[in-house]
């Protein structure tokens, strides 16, 4: 058999210096039937072996039958449902013709490559961090962080919470959208609970977020990533490149490294864009709406009796109130930072404490702890008496 170079040499000799067929074999001891085929070839010769049959052959036939019937049958069951027809090769063989043939069967999804006009569209996920946020008296807490994307710019922005509610993941996208500094047209999401109402509508609390700004919003299908592919990969490079090796002494130093973060993250060069987000994003506003002069309201509100023990509970923590306001009604307000309480009737100050993520905490102001020391004692306040029984009492119960 020749080789290319031997071949390639026949064919420059002869057709393009002239050599005749004859003085090619006298000069390289080759047939001139040899030297014709070569001649006439004008494939390079190359070593082909007839392909030897397999031992799976006579079943292909039943394999495809299987496969047909359920698709994602494993090599196993399939070796086992053809041994008995007399198959008795091994599992390579097997697995090697699933992996070509499975795709047949299959009902395999397309992937369209999306292109998105600058504010059009901003992409939300939650996404939770694998070690508990240190939240101040020696505790940690389960946290999430909401993570958007902007799909033109590939922007991104982070916001931490510590529930899955509705008023803090709301929170966590109004603190996002001022961090982008603009509004886009259509915000997406999968289907979280605390703003999926079911059948693609929204819940109260997400409709009315999103008419005050206003924006659009839109569900992805249940199971479907890839319609939010942006702010997964924006996310899967957070888990990678944010968490590890990092500390945190509390919850604000968490946020403050997470927004330095997502400043580095912007003016980085994308992969995909060829650019830097935060060129982009600069591009992207002069089309987006701005933002409104004021934020969303999303405080939780409700209206309570002070009652003799002057506290207010919320999220296993309890808040002082002015004991001068015991029996009067008072309208608390939690956001994120602080809690505030005002009596309805006056509206009078009850109480301003810095909101604590430790759980089973008494917080109490000093003034109201002065007041109470005050009133003890005073005449019209009745003191709680509580007997204290001598432990022969107790003795006596026990034998």
């Amino acid at each position: 058999m020749l080789d290319v170079e031997l071949w390639a040499e026949l064919r420059r000799e002869h057709f393009v210096r002239g050599v005749s067929i004859k003085r090619l074999a006298r000069r390289t001891g080759l047939s001139r039937n040899t030297i014709r085929r070569a001649l006439r070839s004008d494939v390079p010769p190359a070593y082909r072996r007839v392909p030897a049959g397999s031992m799976l052959d006579p079943f292909k036939d039943e394999v495809h039958r299987l496969l047909k019937g359920d698709p994602k049958l494993s090599g196993v069951r399939v070796r086992e449902e053809i041994e008995p027809l007399g198959f008795d090769g091994g599992k390579t063989i097997v697995d090697d013709y699933l992996r070509e043939v499975r795709p047949m069967f299959l009902k395999l999804r397309t992937h369209q490559r999306t292109v998105y006009r600058p504010g059009e569209i901003c992409q939300w996920d939650l996404w939770e961090p694998s070690a508990l946020v240190p939240v101040g008296h020696g505790q940690v807490r389960r946290a999430w962080v909401v993570v958007c994307c902007l799909g033109y710019s590939r922007a991104g922005a982070g916001a931490l919470i510590f529930s899955k509610e509705a008023p803090d993941v709301l929170w966590g996208m109004g603190r996002c959208l001022w961090q982008l500094g603009a509004l886009p047209e259509l915000m997406v999401w999968d289907r979280e609970g605390c703003l999926h109402a079911g059948g693609g509508r929204p819940t109260d609390s997400y409709a009315a977020f999103c008419g005050r700004l206003p924006v659009g919003w839109h569900f992805c299908e249940p199971a479907d990533p890839q319609a939010k592919g942006a702010v997964e990969r924006l996310q899967g490079y957070l888990e990678t490149n944010f968490e590890p090796g990092r500390r945190f002494a509390n919850h604000l130093d968490y946020q403050l490294q997470l927004d330095a973060w997502f400043a580095k993250v912007n003016a980085r060069t994308h992969k995909t864009l060829r650019a830097r987000p935060i060129d982009r994003l600069l591009e992207e506003r002069e089309v987006m709406r701005v933002l409104p002069e004021r934020e969303p309201d999303l405080d939780r509100r409700w209206v309570l009796r002070v009652a003799p023990d002057p506290h207010v509970r919320f999220d296993t923590n309890d808040y002082s109130l002015d004991p001068n306001l015991v029996g009067r009604r008072v309208e608390v307000r939690v956001s994120q930072r602080e809690i505030i309480a005002v009596a309805l009737d006056t509206g009078e100050l009850a109480c301003r404490h810095e909101r604590v993520f430790a759980k089973n905490r008494t917080i109490t102001a000093l003034e109201h702890a002065r007041t109470l020391r005050d009133r003890r004692g005073q005449p019209g306040v009745e003191e709680l008496v509580v007997e204290q029984r001598p432990l022969s009492v107790y003795d006596q119960l026990i034998a």
